[in-house]
């Protein structure tokens, strides 16, 4: 399997700088800004990309159909970062495996994404039909290392418990995912609580170092989002209108 642009080496490791005392750079630099609301115009994805960009972010994550929009103004900004991500299969997962890939393909084909978040069939999930999770996880990364790029998949945590959270990142880190991710933001069926301390304690338990952790959902005030990073969180998803908030540029 082609390496994805992945860094090699420890990962899941507490920062040896607190949150804390890290300037807005540096936490910027745990911050997937989501730009994925279905009803944004053209001119509300454009302004909320550019925020995303000035705040150095470490991706802008993007619908598909926004991609040539983030490409131009990624671009233009002649900035290392804000990389870009983008969703596939989002919010549901619900397309068949084949599907998903063809997905994967038309998103990734110009070489020119850094991330691809895509949601895991939680339904299987709840089902107990592992052995077709773990199956369709490994197509998708296969899809996506094709590309040098990374992956993340959603497992939609609020939708399960523990033991199936637990069980669903050990199978993805057996597939080879770079991250698991907690949320999409967009769960209406039941509690809404995303990237909460209890959960990114049992994705990382359950990943054992094997991959990286994404928290999403519900990460709004900034005393959460410093006590992930100490916790050892790798990134994080991150609404547009939280964002200065968890950087401390503006208050709630």
């Amino acid at each position: 399997m082609q390496m994805s642009r992945l860094a090699e080496g420890c990962i899941n490791m507490k920062p040896v700088k607190k949150a804390e005392e890290m300037n807005v750079r540096e936490l910027a630099a745990y911050i997937d800004q989501s730009v994925l609301k279905p009803e944004f115009t053209q001119a509300e994805i454009k302004k909320y990309i550019q925020e995303g960009i000035e705040y150095g972010c470490k991706t802008v994550c993007i619908n598909p159909s926004s991609l040539n929009i983030a490409r131009d103004l990624c671009k233009s900004a002649h900035v290392s970062v804000p990389g870009i991500c983008v969703v596939c299969d989002f919010p549901f997962g619900l397309s068949s495996t084949e599907s998903k890939v063809m997905q994967i393909d038309a998103i990734c084909r110009n070489n020119d994404i850094d991330d691809l978040d895509i949601v895991a069939n939680y339904g299987w999930i709840r089902s107990g039909m592992w052995k077709e999770t773990e199956t369709e996880i490994r197509k998708v990364t296969e899809a996506v290392h094709k590309y040098n790029t990374i992956i993340k998949v959603i497992f939609e945590t609020d939708a399960l418990g523990m033991d199936e959270v637990a069980k669903a990142t050990d199978i993805a880190c057996n597939a080879g995912v770079d991250f698991v991710k907690t949320s999409t933001g967009f769960y209406t069926g039941g509690k809404n609580t995303g990237a909460s301390v209890e959960v990114i304690q049992v994705m990382m338990d359950a990943a054992k170092g094997r991959c990286k952790i994404k928290g999403s959902g519900g990460i709004r005030e900034r005393e959460h989002f410093l006590k992930l990073i100490n916790m050892g969180i790798d990134r994080m998803g991150i609404g547009y209108r939280s964002t200065p908030v968890v950087l401390g540029i503006e208050k709630g």
